[in-house]
């Protein structure tokens, strides 16, 4: 496994400084309270607030996750084109599965189920409770990450860069320490080469 700073920039979004700098949000009421990043209206069908650069390709994105109120969906979204065009992959806490979907252009609930994914390895998705989520990109493949145990990997090659986001559905939601690392994305923060992204990094590009 190479280290990761020979291969990959990191870039982390901790909000501690109480601002939500370089976020572009397109639907919802997005705010920072208390170090963490929130959705606070939980009213409107697939609210997201979005960061990175069109031309990120290959990266692992993950952020703690809490599910507060309302329908109880929220996640990452990843590869974002545009308001309407991106990957979701987010935990419905009502069924204790994850679900993996294709947005496209027209509006913002225009969209194609890609997978549904019942729990794995012991997972309980549960309301007021920070779970660690994370996407690893690579190709067409998406490998499916809750609370350190692989939930799914899946293929599909509509979508090939884009930046990364937050996301919830009809749900108020927080999310903190968003991270991503690929070996396009200029380093912001510096990471142990032994710790957990530059290990899945490097089985990412192993596999490649």
């Amino acid at each position: 496994i190479l280290s990761q700073s020979a291969v990959a920039g990191t870039q982390l979004w901790d909000f501690e400084a109480g601002n939500d700098d370089g976020w572009d949000a397109p639907n919802g009421s997005w705010e920072v309270n208390d170090g963490v990043y929130q959705e606070v209206t939980g009213g409107e069908a697939a609210m997201h607030s979005v960061i990175g650069e069109d031309g990120w390709d290959d990266y692992v994105v993950s952020a703690k996750i809490r599910l507060d109120e309302g329908a109880q969906w929220a996640g990452i979204a990843f590869r974002v084109q545009s308001d309407f065009e991106y990957y979701i992959y987010y935990m419905n806490v009502t069924n204790n599965k994850s679900e993996l979907w294709l947005h496209t252009d027209g509006a913002f609930d225009a969209r194609q189920n890609l997978a549904d994914i019942p729990s794995v390895g012991g997972v309980v998705i549960e309301l007021d409770k920070f779970h660690e989520v994370q996407v690893v990109v690579a190709g067409d493949t998406f490998e499916l990450w809750v609370d350190g145990e692989l939930q799914s990997e899946d293929v599909n090659n509509t979508y090939s860069t884009g930046k990364i986001g937050v996301w919830a559905w009809s749900s108020k939601a927080s999310f903190d320490d968003v991270t991503v690392t690929g070996s396009n994305i200029v380093d912001t923060l510096s990471v142990d080469s032994a710790g957990k992204l530059a290990t899945v990094w490097g089985r990412m590009k192993d596999a490649r």
